[in-house]
């Protein structure tokens, strides 16, 4: 079951009727179980290309030593992001921190961004033109200020992408936000619900599956039931450092 911790409501980002962990919420498989890749099957719901941006460390001020230890060795946040042009990004990017905020997150210097983005329909044969990336570790010089440009990377590349990158971060929890992360990282063509109710692994980590921001700003009636996710995924890590 869902645990409500003792935390802020994120802003603008939860309704204030009754709390999440009062509501009834989709059961969830067994807790550890590793995700299971439906090879094709997901492929065919894909889009042929994406690109997938560096790793960014979201609150690299923040002071480790008051950190608090309830939010483990460190959190990798794998969302899709709007191009900057579109008239929505900054307030998804906001909703985004106000997110992670009310989960304490900002106190945090190891919380990591991995953003993917559709390209635009004229980078289409650019994009397929560009050569995979090999699933090689990754680099340190990833975490850089000077590594975050964009990087042209084939779908089905990035789960290998996901997966180097969660071996160099080793987070105690991965937030995969939006369906489109969430196939890309499980493999499965599921619905989001679907995906949401189960248990995931990826490597080392446990994974929990929630709406993307951009889909919060349309759809005010699922804020609740995200604020329920980022809750579940906190009582994860809690129960590994308690």
């Amino acid at each position: 079951p869902r645990t409500q911790p003792s935390q802020p409501r994120m802003a603008d980002a939860t309704p204030t009727a009754t709390p999440p962990a009062n509501r009834p919420a989709p059961p969830r498989s067994q807790p550890g179980a590793p995700a299971t890749p439906r090879a094709g099957a997901a492929a065919d719901t894909l889009p042929p290309a994406l690109y997938v941006h560096a790793l960014q460390a979201l609150y690299p001020q923040a002071d480790a030593q008051q950190t608090p230890p309830e939010l483990g060795a460190g959190w990798l946040v794998v969302t899709e992001t709007l191009p900057p042009t579109n008239p929505h990004a900054a307030a998804a990017r906001k909703l985004l921190d106000n997110m992670l905020r009310a989960l304490h997150l900002h106190l945090h210097p190891r919380v990591f961004l991995l953003a993917l983005e559709r390209p635009a329909p004229h980078a289409g044969s650019a994009v397929a033109d560009a050569a995979p990336v090999p699933a090689t570790p990754v680099p340190a010089t990833l975490l850089a200020p000077e590594a975050r440009a964009p990087s042209l990377v084939a779908s089905a590349d990035i789960p290998a992408t996901l997966a180097a990158a969660v071996s160099e971060v080793q987070p105690a929890m991965v937030l995969l936000l939006g369906l489109l992360p969430a196939r890309v990282a499980l493999g499965r063509a599921d619905p989001l619900g679907a995906l949401r109710a189960g248990a995931h692994q990826i490597g080392s980590a446990p994974a929990v599956v929630s709406y993307a921001p951009d889909f919060l700003l349309r759809s005010q009636t699922s804020k609740a039931a995200a604020w329920a996710d980022l809750c579940h995924a906190l009582a994860l890590v809690r129960a590994t450092t308690a």
